[in-house]
């Protein structure tokens, strides 16, 4: 006997040496349990079945007796499978299972099911098919142009022009802060606080070092760590 989650889903009865019998009836089961694959007998009738999944017969090559009546079968595309192993195993099937819906085809043998009913399934499938293939080529391209446009921004060079007339501008933040440079400012500033043009003359000549001066380094740098080249015009 087997249980999942406590709801026992089957019995099993060794008959012979050679004969397995598994009842699953009246266990209001939505799908089909996994079975032994030396099951001889296989009775899940009165369940709430509503397809089979595809398959799921195949591997049982010992079936001798099949009872699957009494469930509630939707017999849409994804009951074609059931029906095409009905049609080639009837001997082995005590009670023909019905469609409980669509009302079209309501309480009609699973087995006697034409082929029109199924003809949309084909090509809903080839769609799917087409469709999963689609996308596949779509991702597998976006992910090849990702890859080559990080290639191509590794190995591009970017180059910044600075117009000439910019050239001579002095950056207040680059300017020194050393105590050095503050001393010999206010040595100047004390000699002489009135005279105006003198403090001028003194500032400009402890004046810190420009900007210009640091730019060779800045883009050295740059072209080094970033492959970022400066140029002027």
């Amino acid at each position: 006997m087997s249980y999942v989650g406590g709801l026992q889903l089957a019995s099993t009865t060794v008959l012979l040496s050679t004969s397995l019998q598994v009842n699953c009836s009246t266990l209001n089961l939505t799908e089909l349990p996994p079975l032994p694959l030396d099951t001889t007998e296989l009775h899940v009738q009165d369940n709430r079945l509503t397809s089979v999944s595809p398959g799921h017969f195949d591997r049982l090559v010992g079936l001798k007796k099949v009872s699957l009546s009494g469930n509630p079968f939707h017999c849409d595309c994804r009951i074609q499978y059931l029906r095409n192993w009905l049609l080639k195993n009837r001997a082995i099937v005590l009670t023909e299972p019905t469609c409980a819906s669509p009302s079209s085809v309501a309480q009609r043998a699973i087995s006697e099911l034409n082929d029109d009913l199924f003809s949309s399934c084909v090509q809903a499938s080839c769609i799917n098919v087409a469709y999963n293939i689609v996308m596949g080529v779509m991702l597998c391209f976006v992910i090849v142009l990702l890859l080559w446009s990080l290639i191509i921004a590794r190995k591009s060079t970017f180059t910044l022009y600075i117009d000439e007339r910019h050239s001579g501008f002095e950056a207040d933040s680059l300017r020194s802060r050393k105590p050095k440079h503050r001393k010999r400012l206010h040595a100047v500033v004390s000699e002489d606080s009135t005279d105006l043009d003198s403090l001028i003359c003194a500032e400009n000549l402890e004046r810190p070092l420009l900007n210009m001066e640091l730019l060779p380094q800045v883009l050295d740098v740059l072209h080094k760590k970033h492959n970022i080249k400066i140029k002027a015009t």
